[in-house]
Formats: C-alpha cells, sequence, structure tokens
C-alpha cells in the first residue's frame, strides 16, 4: 500500500502547491486505497441544477450545471460545451489522454453540445441536445464493450434520452418516452431488468413504469442500486438493500443477490419507496438515498453512520424520514456519506461525514444537521460526489469544496477545501493576451478565445456582440500565439499565418486595405511568422522564422521602424502601411514587442532595440529623441525579452534581473520613486524574473503606468499604479514603488 500524507485544508491564502496532483501516476488500486485505507464501493452525487442531471435553468454566466464523481467533476456551459477536472486515470476527463490528471477544467473531446450530464466511478456521460447518449471514461460505456475509451462514444441501441446518471461501474437513463435503460454491472440486481444479468448495452427496467428522472448510486453490500421518479411523483428503487437503501421499511430482501452461500438483501425490479410521499427530486447516494418532495420537504433513508440522513442523530432508517431544520430545498443531493441541497432561497446546506471539509462550513467537524456552506454564496444547483462537492452558483460560476486528492476541485491547486472555491473559468490557456477592454487566450488545443468589449469585432467571432464568458474565434484556425490591442487583435496559426481582425483604420489587420473584419483575416505577403504582437496605437509587429521584423499599420510616430514617419501609405490622411513592411536595420530578432506609439525587440545577440515615439524615454536610448529605426537601448545589458507598455518598458536580461525605463511618474520602473529615466534601471527586491510585462502608463490621466513580472519560482509581483487594484496586491490606492507580491 503506498503511503499517502494527511491532506491540508486550505484558506485562501494558504494554498499548497500548484497544478500538481497528488495522485498522478498512481495505479487505479492505490488511488482507491489512498481514498479509503481499503477497496471498497463508493458513491456518487448526481445532481447538477434543479435536482437532476439536466441542464437547465436561466442562460448563466461560466457553467449551466456540474456533476461531482469519483475523484473528478465535470461541468457544461450554457451553450452545452463540457470540462472536466480532476482524476483522469481512465480518460473519464473526456480528452483523448489516460492516466492524465487536470487541476482546471479541460474541454471533453469531439466538439459535442450536451443537455444533460453526469459523472460516475471512472466514467462520465452526457446527452446530447439530440437525445444522444454518449459516454467516456472507464468501461461502462454502453457501447457493447468492455473497453474503455478517453472521448464520448455514443451508447448503443438508438434511443432518445432526456437524461442519464452515472455510478458505481454501472449507469440508467430515461428516454424521452419515460421510460428507464439501465447498462453495466448487475450483481445486487441495479439494472432491474429481473435478472442478475449485466448488460453491456441499455436494457429496459421492468414494470413498465413511466420515469421523469433516475439516480443511482452505490450500495453498501458491494454492487449498486438505483431510484427514479414518475411522472406521477411516486419514488421506486432496485438493487442493493443492505442498509435499508431501498427506503421499503426492510433491510431484509425483498430478494437475496450475490450468492447462494453469501446472499444479500437486494430487488432485481423497481418496489415503491414506503411512506406515500410525492416527489419531485431524487438522488441515490452510498448506501442511502435522499428526495426532496413537491411541498419542498427534504427526506432521506438508508445507512446512517455519519449522519448522513441529516435527522440529528445516526441512526439508519429502511424507510423516508424528514431532514431536520424545517428547511425548503428546491433539490438535494447525496454522496458517499454525506449530502446537499439547496433551498428555495439559494442558500447551500450539506450533513454527514466532513473528514475533507466536504460540507463546506469551514472544519472538518462532522454534522448531522443541516449545516450552511460558508462563503454567502446563493447557489442553483449542487451535486455531492467522493468527499468533494461541486456547485453552480446563480452567477454561473462554479464552486468546489472538500477532497483534492486529484485536482477534483478544480482550482488549479493541490490540498482539500473546506470552504467553496471557484473552479477556474472552464478553460486552460497556453496563451493569454489582454487588450482594450477586450482579452483573448490560446487553448492546449490550440483554438482561440475572446471575451469583453466586441463594438468593432475585435472578439473575432463574426459578430459585433461583446461577451462576458470567452467565445471562440470564428474560422476552426489552429493558433499557436493571439495578441489584443486596442479594438484588434492577431494571432498566428500553427502553419505560421498571421491573422488579424476588428477595427481597421489604419490598415492595422495587414490585409491590404482598411476594411475592417470581425473574423480573422489573412496578413498579406506570404510571409511566416513565430509571434506577432499588437500595440496601443493601432499598428502590430511580427517575428518571422527567419528572425525579419515587420510592421503593419499606423506610422505617426515611426513606430513601424521603417526609417520615416511618412507614408509608405495614406490611410485617411494618416501615415500608415496596410500590409507588412520590414523594420530597417537588418537586425535578426528573437522577439518584438509593440507599445503605445513605439516598439522595442530582442535580437538574437541578446541586445535591446526600440524605435517610435520617445516622449518619456521610453525608447531607452538615453535621451528623449523618437527614430523611425531601431535604435539601442543604452546599458550593454544581455535580454531574454523586452515588453514595451504605454510610455515605458521593461524588460528581463539573461541573468533574470528585470529593468524598465521611461515615464515613472506612477511607480512603474519598479525603483523606489516616481522619477523617469532614458536608460534603464534595475527595479528593486533583488527578485529572480522570468518573465515581465508594462502595462498603461502614456502621462495622461487614466493611463496610470504599472507593470508586473513573474520570479523563477512562479511567484507574481507589479508595481506602478495601484488606481483600479490593477497591482493585484488586495488593495486599491496608492502606487507600489518596488516590486509587491500579488496576493495568493
Amino acid at each position: 500500500m503506498h503511503a499517502f500524507p494527511a491532506p491540508t485544508p486550505r484558506s485562501s491564502l494558504e494554498r499548497r502547491g500548484s497544478a500538481g496532483c497528488a495522485m498522478q501516476g498512481r495505479s487505479p488500486a492505490a488511488r482507491r486505497r489512498a481514498r479509503w485505507g481499503v477497496v471498497v464501493l463508493i458513491g456518487w452525487g448526481l445532481g447538477a441544477c434543479n435536482g437532476g442531471e439536466t441542464l437547465g435553468g436561466p442562460p448563466l454566466a461560466g457553467f449551466a450545471a456540474v456533476a461531482a464523481g469519483a475523484g473528478f467533476a465535470c461541468g457544461a456551459t450554457p451553450s452545452g460545451v463540457a470540462y472536466c477536472w480532476g482524476d483522469g486515470w481512465y480518460g473519464q476527463l473526456g480528452t483523448g489522454a489516460t492516466q492524465t490528471n487536470s487541476t482546471t477544467p479541460v474541454p471533453v473531446a469531439g466538439g459535442l453540445t450536451f443537455t444533460a450530464l453526469t459523472a460516475g466511478s471512472n466514467f462520465a456521460c452526457a446527452v446530447t441536445p439530440s437525445g444522444t447518449a454518449y459516454c467516456w471514461g472507464g468501461g461502462q460505456l454502453g457501447n457493447g464493450s468492455t473497453a474503455g475509451s478517453a472521448t464520448p462514444v455514443a451508447v448503443a441501441g438508438g434511443l432518445a434520452f432526456t437524461t442519464v446518471s452515472a455510478g458505481p461501474f454501472f449507469a440508467c437513463g430515461v428516454t424521452t418516452s419515460g421510460a428507464a435503460y439501465c447498462w453495466g454491472g448487475n450483481g445486487a440486481g441495479q439494472l432491474g431488468t429481473g435478472t442478475q444479468t449485466g448488460s453491456l448495452t441499455p436494457v429496459p427496467v421492468a414494470g413498465g413504469l413511466a420515469f421523469t428522472t433516475v439516480s443511482v448510486g452505490g450500495g453498501l453490500g458491494g454492487g449498486g442500486f438505483a431510484c427514479g421518479i414518475t411522472t406521477v411523483g411516486a419514488a421506486y428503487c432496485w438493487g442493493d438493500n443492505i442498509a435499508g437503501e431501498l427506503g421499503i421499511g426492510t433491510t431484509t430482501g425483498p430478494q437475496n443477490c450475490f450468492s447462494v452461500s453469501h446472499p444479500q438483501a437486494c430487488s432485481t425490479t423497481p418496489v415503491a419507496v414506503a411512506g406515500g410521499l410525492t416527489f419531485r427530486a431524487i438522488s441515490a447516494g452510498s448506501g442511502f438515498a435522499c428526495g426532496v418532495t413537491t411541498s419542498g420537504a427534504a427526506y432521506c433513508w438508508g445507512a446512517n453512520p455519519y449522519g448522513q440522513l441529516g435527522t440529528g442523530t445516526t441512526t439508519g432508517s429502511a424507510t423516508p424520514v424528514t431532514v431536520a431544520g424545517g428547511l425548503s430545498f428546491r433539490a438535494v443531493s447525496a454522496g458517499a456519506s454525506a449530502a446537499c441541497g439547496v433551498t428555495t432561497s439559494g442558500v447551500a446546506e450539506c450533513w454527514g461525514v466532513n473528514s475533507d471539509g466536504q460540507l463546506g462550513t469551514g472544519s472538518t467537524t462532522a454534522s448531522t444537521t443541516p449545516a450552511a456552506v460558508v462563503g454567502g454564496l446563493t447557489f442553483s444547483g449542487v451535486s455531492a460526489g467522493d468527499a468533494f462537492v461541486c456547485g453552480v452558483a446563480t452567477s454561473g460560476s462554479a464552486y468546489c469544496w472538500g477532497a483534492n486528492t486529484a485536482g477534483q476541485i478544480g482550482d488549479g491547486f493541490a490540498g482539500f477545501d473546506a470552504t467553496p472555491a471557484p473552479v477556474t473559468g472552464g478553460h486552460t490557456f497556453t496563451a493569454l493576451s489582454v487588450g482594450g477592454g477586450a482579452a483573448c487566450g490560446v487553448t492546449p488545443s490550440s483554438t482561440a478565445y475572446c471575451w469583453g468589449m466586441n463594438s468593432d469585432g475585435q472578439l473575432g467571432t463574426g459578430t459585433t456582440a461583446g461577451s462576458a464568458t470567452p467565445v471562440a474565434v470564428a474560422g476552426g484556425l489552429a493558433f499557436t500565439t493571439v495578441s489584443a490591442g486596442h479594438a484588434f487583435a492577431c494571432g498566428v496559426t500553427t502553419s505560421g499565418t498571421a491573422q488579424c481582425w476588428g477595427v481597421n483604420t489604419f490598415g492595422q489587420l495587414g490585409t491590404g486595405t482598411t476594411n475592417g473584419s470581425a473574423t480573422p483575416a489573412a496578413v498579406v505577403g506570404g510571409l511566416s511568422f513565430k509571434a506577432v504582437s499588437v500595440g496601443g496605437q493601432e499598428f502590430a509587429c511580427g517575428v518571422t522564422t527567419s528572425g525579419a521584423a515587420y510592421c503593419w499599420g499606423d506610422n505617426l510616430y515611426g513606430e513601424l521602424g521603417t526609417g520615416t514617419s511618412i507614408g509608405p501609405q495614406s490611410c485617411g490622411g494618416a501615415a500608415c502601411s496596410m500590409m507588412p513592411v520590414a523594420v530597417g536595420g537588418g537586425l535578426s530578432f528573437g522577439s518584438a514587442s509593440t507599445g503605445n506609439g513605439f516598439a522595442c525587440g530582442v535580437a538574437t545577440s541578446g541586445a535591446a532595440y526600440c524605435w517610435g515615439v520617445n516622449v518619456n524615454g521610453n525608447l531607452g536610448t538615453g535621451t528623449s529623441t523618437g527614430t523611425a529605426t531601431p535604435a539601442a537601448v543604452a546599458g550593454g545589458l544581455s535580454f531574454s525579452e523586452v515588453s514595451a507598455g504605454d510610455g515605458s518598458a521593461c524588460g528581463v536580461t539573461t541573468s533574470g534581473a528585470a529593468y524598465c525605463w521611461g515615464n515613472g511618474s506612477s511607480g512603474q520602473l519598479g525603483t523606489g520613486t516616481r522619477t523617469s529615466s532614458s536608460t534603464p534601471l534595475g527595479t528593486l527586491g533583488g527578485l529572480g524574473i522570468t518573465a515581465v510585462s508594462a502595462g498603461g502608463g502614456f502621462a495622461g490621466p487614466g493611463f496610470a503606468g504599472f507593470a508586473c513580472g513573474v520570479t523563477t519560482s512562479g511567484v507574481a509581483y507589479c508595481w506602478g499604479a495601484n488606481t483600479d487594484g490593477q497591482l493585484g496586491t488586495g488593495s486599491i490606492g496608492g502606487p507600489a514603488l518596488v516590486p509587491t507580491r500579488v496576493a495568493q
């Protein structure tokens, strides 16, 4: 057995590690032992929003629903795009990879959109708008095979489903006609067919009942069980009954399953839950179940060693018992020895075991009655999984709390969290760029997304409608980098072509015209680029694969670097170029960066050069005289990168020292003063910097300058103006004249 350290709770200021997963590379058996100490069956919370797996509710930004499984979770955006995070050993993240965890959401492969989503033991399932069910992960995929799949595969049979629920090595779904079908293991009769014979494809649940929803869970007898609600609100359950999880008033029978020598109570067909209650929601957990009646009262039944029935005791019950507290619930989700519900006012309440902080109360103290999740959030739905819980806030943001052995909280950190932690974004980016009112990024799959202002089509979606969440850039192009500027953006595709979109008044799209474009348009000239940088004054520069620098767009200050600020073309009477023109000087560049009316680049020799406007000494040449050709930055320093901002610039030397020059009125040079400098000055603090970026600071009101850098240990520091909290220190106000650590 592998030894694992005891989990450590995290506050917002004490998050252990980043991006790494403690379970990465462990065998499946070791992973189960790490969770439970021995190999036992575990429970799965199956509701996402509104008491079931079906996505719905208002069109919220971020996620519309989340589902927590065994060490992993999945969520769906309002447009139906699915993302998963956490344990990926069996391919249950749906990315095409196995034995790979992710501490942040990664997109499920295949380009499908879904209306219902569920996470189970080591697999997930979802339903498309046409009713086709797809599953991915371990071998309970319903496609007629025992082989797993790391990408979605269609469930066999041609059935049209409305909902589907994945559990411990079996799954069930409800068709558009109300018929329930199940597939997978059947040792406890959990498929509801009247037999104990498993099935690799969907088989109908016996009894001819018409269901609105079915939820599957883990039976304590070593099998599984399922519960469903009929169209008249009656609850029925089938499968394992060793703990009274069928809710029929007994833990003996009505049948015996598994073997003659080791019989265990079960039912291989649906049996009515006792009490005559009318339910609108139901959820099966690990040896227990919970439901919400049409009056909003919550009831639970089955095993109760940790108080998971919510009655104020640890006494189990084979019939539904009222959850204490007199709360009115919209939905409830039963997990592994804990349950959570959302009240009609949107408050999340949890009860049961709390060893990993899965109750979200800020402690690890168990509770036998509902305890409010801390943080003041209002939720539209919650899903209780294997020692962790996820929920969707009414804002559309997803939050998770509890165990985090494989990154299943989805916040990019390791170590469990006893309070709700925001799931990062829904997108994983390899590159990001922030422009004037909009931002763009590239995902690991090379898809470009943009968000924010879109008055000139700068999001590249084909419209001028803005978006508060990332939207895919149109055209299906695969990008390596993207750069966002003032009302336009450019990117470089995997084939090396440059594409630009947005406003084009000064020819900054490089298309040979001044016609704007709300979708990517190819930069003319047939050049092969490795990177393109978009400036704040309607121009762009790029470095080709051969090291030549080219610029295009506005040339008012000579920022194109061609040796003149006249021409070579006229755009509405202003000097410009509508296509790439070579930067003068015959230098070979490794990188280039565009700022507000000027640009800088690092030659392959490590020397930095700048050109364009120089009012504040931002060219770093020792003067305030502008130049239309590259001029060497003073000091003889060898740089690995340089960043041109708004009246100032910063660079990182090959030894890891940060230097800045230009306007220093807001402390953006990081020298401890507000003094400007026309030559590079070392920032204070003695930090080893690997990357730096210079932001706004062009003398005028609203352009307060600042800069940020990342150290060799991955810690972010910022300095300069902080009028809008841009330093990330947790406060707003006066500037920081030296590098100040960004809050954790």
